[in-house]
């Protein structure tokens, strides 16, 4: 075998994965997409350097309890992230600086919020803001009252 048709197998081959991976991701998204809307939703994972430390994702409602996160170019059907919704509670939400403009979805929208004391960034558009929004406010109301 000559070395340009060795060559033109490894191509090929690379070709073959790069087209497999790309029609895994897409079944994918179409597979989490099945049991509920997705929405593009980000994810700051690192916050040691300002504006830095931003993954792309996909967000999903699981049933009336939690919020799921998935990095975009995983082939992995596993939520990466899952918040409860008890849990959760909205401080504040910006635009993008900087770097962020350019690392996050178009139009998106920085959304801090507070998960058992800590804080967590998120990034969505407006619309999908306004749907987290409703959706973190009409959780159940925790009673002090006791039934007897």
């Amino acid at each position: 075998m000559a070395w340009w048709e060795l060559l033109l197998a490894v191509v090929a081959a690379s070709l073959l994965l790069v087209l497999a991976y790309g029609i895994g991701i897409a079944v994918r998204r179409r597979l989490l997409a099945r049991n509920g809307g997705v929405f593009e939703l980000s994810h700051r994972v690192r916050d040691t350097s300002p504006g830095r430390g931003w993954v792309i994702g996909i967000g999903r409602y699981s049933g009336e309890a939690q919020l799921e996160w998935f990095r975009i170019f995983s082939l992995s059907p596993k939520p990466k992230r899952v918040w409860r919704r008890t849990e959760m509670s909205y401080i504040s939400s910006r635009s993008p600086e900087g770097i962020e403009e350019l690392v996050l979805y178009p139009e998106s929208l920085i959304v801090t919020c507070e998960v058992n004391g800590e804080h967590i960034d998120l990034a969505m558009d407006q619309q999908t803001l306004i749907g987290f929004q409703a959706w973190l406010e009409s959780r159940p109301i925790r009673s002090n009252w006791t039934v007897f």
